[in-house]
């Protein structure tokens, strides 16, 4: 009996995945994260999602490492991801849509690693694809058989339904007092439309039940991060009346910051809970809340999922729409605001709550359209455009 149990551990610890108990061998894998075109400290994106795949290797004993293209452009996005191939590295994780040009280039070649993106639609993926194969892309994703241009059966997308958040922030802001708000966004890509135009039905909303008319400067400042040409739109802005302004796109934040802690005005970070760095640098209470996205969570739960339950099969193949998954507990959802919001009784956490239930159950409706501006009934817009 003693040599029978002695050969069946040892054939339990030969096996690659779910040896003899449902538990994938971790050390059939090696997780890389490939940064866009930011740092593994922009906190933001690259942070969260660096953050999420250390924690789980350190949790799981699987080796991680990150690597940083040495230009923003596919190309040097590709080579990134071809080093950590070459260095041993079998699952590629990837946060930001500039990341569809490296999977249509990749996937194909490498069946055998799994490439995780987080944030990239149909639309990311397809663009670059068309493009490769000699077509032209009429930006309408619904035309065309994804399967036939992308090989997807290694490729798990993830994106998100960031008018939700959007649409929490900008209702918390004005049910809070604030009638004079801004939104700055990096670039016009469809995610950050999607926060944008959430964001403008959020304070509408908010608006109308209070029956207030507020008043908001839209525009984008065409790149992902600050400088000294959009800080000074920025300290306009304040110095018109503007409130608090929604900075969404990476670290253009520090631009509306450095504004914000001259005449005490406010922001809302995007992505992640920004009050800790925002509130560290520039001042303390300047972040009231901040529209987020559950980076952190996709992250650890697919490569939990992937590793240690062997669930690939489930994920391959897919892009995943993540939004609200309960209407009883907000903290759950994969979009949301923070414990960190500046709550009070003009809106508590009951009332926020409140909220997010009426988002579930479909009360509240609010609109995915990034072609068109949002109509708007008690707000104000001035639509900027690019501002740089």
């Amino acid at each position: 009996m003693k040599r029978i149990l002695t050969a069946l551990l040892v054939l339990c610890m030969a096996r690659s995945l779910f040896a003899c108990g449902g538990t994938a061998n971790s050390g059939d894998y090696k997780i890389a994260m490939v940064t866009d075109y930011g740092d593994i400290t922009d906190q933001s994106f690259n942070q969260t999602t660096w953050e999420a795949v250390v924690k789980f290797g350190q949790d799981n004993n699987v080796p991680t490492k990150y690597y940083k293209p040495v230009a923003n452009d596919t190309a040097s996005r590709v080579a990134s991801v071809e080093l950590a191939i070459a260095d041993g590295y079998n699952v590629i994780v990837m946060p930001g849509y500039a990341f569809g040009g490296t999977i249509a280039e990749v996937s194909g070649k490498y069946p055998d690693v799994k490439f995780i993106a987080l944030d990239v639609a149909a639309g990311d993926l397809l663009e670059a694809a068309v493009a490769l194969k000699g077509g032209t892309y009429d930006y309408n994703p619904d035309n065309w058989n994804l399967n036939d241009y992308v090989h997807m059966d290694n490729v798990y997308c993830a994106i998100y339904q960031e008018e939700l958040s959007g649409y929490m922030a900008g209702y918390a802001a004005v049910k809070m007092g604030y009638t004079k708000l801004g939104f700055l966004g990096g670039m016009a890509v469809p995610a950050v439309i999607r926060f944008g135009f959430g964001y403008v039905q959020g304070v509408d909303a908010a608006a109308k039940e209070l029956g207030v008319n507020v008043e908001m400067k839209y525009g984008y400042g065409n790149q992902f991060y600050g400088d000294a040409d959009i800080t000074a739109v920025m300290d306009t802005w304040y110095a018109a009346g503007t409130e608090i302004v929604f900075a969404c796109g990476g670290g253009i934040y520090t631009s509306a910051a450095e504004a914000a802690k001259k005449v005490n005005g406010k922001i809302i970070g995007v992505d992640t809970d920004q009050s800790g760095v925002i509130d560290g640098l520039y001042g303390k209470g300047m972040t009231v809340t901040s529209a987020m996205k559950g980076l952190y969570p996709t992250t650890v739960d697919t490569l939990t999922d992937i590793i240690v339950k062997g669930k690939w099969d489930e994920y391959k193949g897919k892009i995943e729409t993540l939004g609200l998954v309960s209407g009883d507990d907000a903290s759950l959802n994969y979009v949301q605001i923070p414990e960190t919001t500046q709550f009070s009784d003009k809106f508590s956490k009951e009332d926020y709550a409140a909220m997010v239930k009426k988002m579930f159950d479909g009360t509240i409706k609010v609109s995915n359209d990034i072609a068109n501006n949002p109509a708007t009934t008690n707000v104000k817009v001035e639509w900027l455009g690019n501002i740089k």
